[in-house]
């Protein structure tokens, strides 16, 4: 039973996490890159318009941020529920 519960937390833990990734992969993606887009464009990063840097290369940036951050997440779900992969 102790198994059991373990399990069931952990795979909540576990979606939890993916839900975060998903909204900010959603937020950065399609929010401020389409969505918000022409209120970013007030904005300029590099001599161009907020909105468009997220849309070409700023999202790319926060996604390889996300990819390491998330497996630095998951690791201490692992280690704190003991299915670490030593």
């Amino acid at each position: 039973m102790a198994t059991d519960n373990n399990a069931k937390a952990y795979w909540s833990a576990t979606l939890g996490l993916l839900t975060k990734v998903l909204v900010i992969w959603f937020l950065v993606s399609y929010g401020a890159g389409i969505l918000f887009a022409d209120a970013l464009n007030s904005f300029h990063l590099g001599g161009y318009p907020l909105g468009f840097w997220f849309a070409q290369q700023g999202s790319i940036y926060v996604f390889i941020v996300l990819i390491f951050w998330y497996a630095s997440q998951m690791g201490k779900i692992d280690r704190k529920f003991g299915m670490q992969e030593d």
